[in-house]
């Protein structure tokens, strides 16, 4: 008994379908999803692989079946049947991949928009007026003249405030860019998720990114370190810039990643929820040594974290006990090393570039 091609047609894709839904969620290309924005971002990333193992066994299937079925034969020199086309097929065959891009477009969006990414009452606008509208140039001139505060500097002067993170960076000698929604020049900002729309951040970290390092400062306590500790469970906003170069802060088990740019003020907020030591990679090549810029996100528990953090205080007050001990003369950082720079070759002028 002939089974119908249809029949066939049906079975077939039963089991594709079968097959890329198990795969779309067992592929384990991901690592430890430890934030909750991760679950959110996975949930597209799986979706996305559902469909793209379909397309691909679909698309290699038939050409496998195509390259077997009409392969020529021996002794067969004749030209293969005139083909004019199939218009049904050729719209087909247009309007799935259309509509599983305009799908996905819209499911990428809402997953950004549950992270944070895009806050409508972020963006300002210079209004448009009669004059603008009539007279050549104006309304760059009115974009200029009406733009709204410079946001960055904004940020940049609120970061400063605290001094253990106005010693870390050199914002000023980076002037703060201005921005322009209309040309897509804006701080990025990754914000927090409608659930937190409108409260503060649980704790606020400063995050300087440098050639070749990343250092961290809590304006709360001003302690700085070379490693970010955050409590589980609490909503971090991630406050950045570089004194150098463009860099990138990506921990893969949050499924965050953003630019890390001079002159710019780029922020995040994520929350952890998984305990355990998470690596801090530079996803963005920024010098001979990029491969070294690497750091750990420690993700631990309200009272371990609130010991770690009594720790540094204990370790910098000590430190600096140490520091007035050594030089009590309160003698600048070049002049309490010349003696022993000197001895080493080095010149007082190449202490004075690096110090600053």
């Amino acid at each position: 008994m002939k089974i119908p091609s249809s029949i066939w047609t049906l079975l077939i894709g039963i089991v594709l379908t079968l097959v890329s839904l198990w795969y779309g969620q067992n592929h384990g290309l991901l690592p430890t999803a430890a934030s909750d924005e991760a679950i959110l971002v996975d949930g597209l990333f799986n979706s996305m692989m559902t469909v793209s193992v379909g397309i691909f066994l679909i698309v290699e299937g038939i050409l496998i079946y195509s390259a077997f079925k009409y392969r020529r034969r021996a002794g067969d020199h004749e030209d293969g049947p005139p083909i004019e086309g199939n218009v049904p097929l050729e719209i087909l065959w247009t309007a799935i991949p259309a509509i599983i891009v305009i799908g996905i477009s819209v499911y990428s969006f809402e997953v950004y928009n549950d992270i944070g990414g895009f806050d409508p009452h972020a963006v300002h606008e210079a209004p448009m007026n009669q004059s603008s509208m009539t007279m050549p140039g104006a309304a760059i001139a009115a974009t200029l003249t009406d733009a709204p505060p410079n946001l960055n500097q904004e940020k940049s002067d609120e970061a400063m405030q605290d001094p253990a993170t106005a010693a870390v960076r050199n914002a000023d000698q980076i002037p703060q860019k201005q921005n322009a929604p209309g040309v897509g020049s804006v701080a990025p900002t990754i914000g927090s998720s409608p659930d937190q729309a409108g409260k503060p951040p649980s704790l606020v970290v400063n995050v300087t990114g440098l050639q070749y390092a990343w250092i961290f400062t809590y304006p709360e306590t001003g302690v700085t370190t070379g490693e970010l500790h955050v409590p589980i469970g609490r909503e971090v906003q991630v406050s950045m810039t570089a004194n150098d170069v463009i860099h990138a802060f990506w921990v893969p088990e949050f499924r965050l990643k953003q630019d890390v740019i001079p002159g710019r003020q780029s922020e995040i907020r994520f929350t952890p929820n998984k305990i355990g030591d998470y690596a801090l990679i530079c996803a963005e090549l920024c010098g001979p040594y990029h491969g070294a810029m690497r750091s750990q996100v420690v993700v631990e528990t309200q009272e371990n974290f609130d010991k770690w953090m009594q720790e540094q205080l204990v370790a910098s007050s000590e430190t600096m006990k140490q520091a007035v001990a050594v030089n009590p003369a309160n003698l600048t950082p070049d002049e309490f090393l010349a003696p022993y720079t000197k001895n080493m070759g080095i010149q007082p002028e190449i202490l004075h570039q690096v110090h600053h």
